[in-house]
């Protein structure tokens, strides 16, 4: 498995499990993202674009997985409740995914509209 198709694999679990999240309403896709889905409409190109609204790095070296989450909550919902509930979803889903390592992930989440 490529250190791509690992990043892939790993923010496609994370966007499943944060779109599960009481009070998400989606994964919001950055103009990165709608760009790519617009490009991949009209190229054919077979590699999948990864989840909008995840981004996942983990530099060479370092311990620490860093997790970049943006999604739209549903209005009724307190936006920093929904954002811890994601926050700590994420860091149990790479602690399952990951029992070995001894660290977590660094995880930020943003809120960026309500529905």
């Amino acid at each position: 498995m490529t250190q791509h198709t690992a990043h892939a694999t790993l923010a496609e679990e994370i966007a499943r499990a944060v779109e599960a999240v009481p009070g998400v309403a989606f994964l919001r896709p950055g103009l990165t993202g709608r760009l790519r889905s617009a490009r991949s409409r009209t190229d054919g190109s077979a590699r999948p674009a990864p989840p909008s609204g995840v981004r996942v790095s983990r530099p060479d070296g370092a311990e620490l997985w860093r997790v970049d989450i943006r999604l739209v909550a549903l209005r009724h919902a307190r936006s920093v409740d929904v954002a811890r509930a994601a926050r700590r979803t994420v860091e149990e889903r790479v602690a399952q995914l990951f029992p070995a390592d001894t660290t977590s992930a660094q995880v930020t989440v943003t809120v960026t509209g309500l529905v």
